[in-house]
């Protein structure tokens, strides 16, 4: 690993933390990355959200995206505008400059893969970790799970979900707009409510995210597994693929860790905003992640989608 950070690392990598933090001049370059491999599904604009949402958990504005693209033999020119129309579309959704990256056509890669990587920008030196959650906060959800492996299943695995209704199968297949996978938003309203931690789950899916927020902070989580918000599509999805969806792909989703005092007034503000969100659970000092009933919270090696489409 080296040895330690200099001084202007202000976040180093670490568990559960979502981006890395740099001083320059005063303020902090907020700074993620992050690569699309499971779908080739839309993945320009999918690279470009997966990671805006990384350096806006940090309570930081994402502004400019760099982007390598590796595409197989064979990759027709339309092919490739169509990648790059749909990132594009992405970024000015979100107001957001490309301003650099590499394109190749290579025999390493048999799919398209986007590896993203995403920069913000606070003048004044503020930023949040996942590691900021104390012991007696409450950890809120933002927005139901999993969005991200409902539609990734549903396009990749389709041939195998036929038992499904159309309606049900085809809400499942849109998921990455319709709820959407962006929580760029609720996450710089949490952060402005006074949320002293958020979290982006994604790989290993909500388990993993609340096992990440409490290893950060070095607490225990004690979660209602019957406030979880749930996306009904992936939990049908994952039903009828034999997967779990806690251990499902989780972007769209947000975890915040607010005092208790705080939590009714952010509630009432997300949902003014149209951000829906749930008590789930609250940090105490300890370790793991465990249910009200008592029971460890399963953590999972390998997501669920990777065990599937694998």
């Amino acid at each position: 690993m080296g040895g330690p950070a200099p001084a202007e690392v202000l976040l180093p990598p670490a568990v559960g933390e979502d981006a890395c933090a740099i001083a320059i001049g005063g303020g902090a370059l907020v700074a993620a990355t992050d690569p699309i491999t499971l779908t080739a599904k839309e993945i320009g604009g999918h690279a470009v959200v997966i990671n805006a949402n990384d350096v806006a958990v940090m309570g930081v504005r994402p502004r400019w995206f760099l982007a390598v693209v590796l595409l197989p033999r064979g990759t027709g020119a339309a092919a490739i505008e169509a990648l790059f129309a749909d990132m594009h579309a992405a970024l000015a959704r979100l107001g957001v400059t490309l301003v650099g990256g590499h394109t190749e056509i290579t025999a390493a890669v048999t799919q398209p893969i986007v590896v993203g990587q995403m920069l913000g920008f606070r003048e004044d030196g503020r930023f949040i970790r996942t590691a900021g959650m104390r012991a007696g906060d409450v950890v809120l959800q933002v927005g139901p799970a999993p969005i991200e492996g409902a539609a990734v299943l549903a396009n990749e695995a389709l041939q195998r979900l036929g038992m499904l209704p159309l309606d049900l199968l085809e809400r499942a297949r849109e998921a990455i707009r319709d709820p959407g996978i962006c929580i760029v938003e609720p996450a710089l309203l949490a952060a402005d409510l006074g949320a002293r931690a958020l979290h982006d789950p994604t790989e290993g899916g909500l388990s993993a995210g609340l096992h990440e927020l409490a290893e950060a902070a070095g607490l225990a989580l004690v979660i209602d597994r019957e406030a979880v918000l749930w996306f009904a599509p992936g939990r049908a999805v994952c039903a009828a693929l034999g997967a779990d969806p806690w251990g499902v792909l989780a972007s769209g989703t947000l975890l915040a860790a607010f005092p208790e005092e705080r939590v009714e007034h952010a509630r009432a503000a997300l949902a003014a905003a149209g951000h829906l969100s749930a008590r789930v659970g609250w940090a105490e000092a300890g370790a793991d992640v465990r249910t009200t009933a008592g029971s460890r919270l399963a953590r999972y090696e390998q997501d669920e989608v990777s065990r599937i489409l694998g």
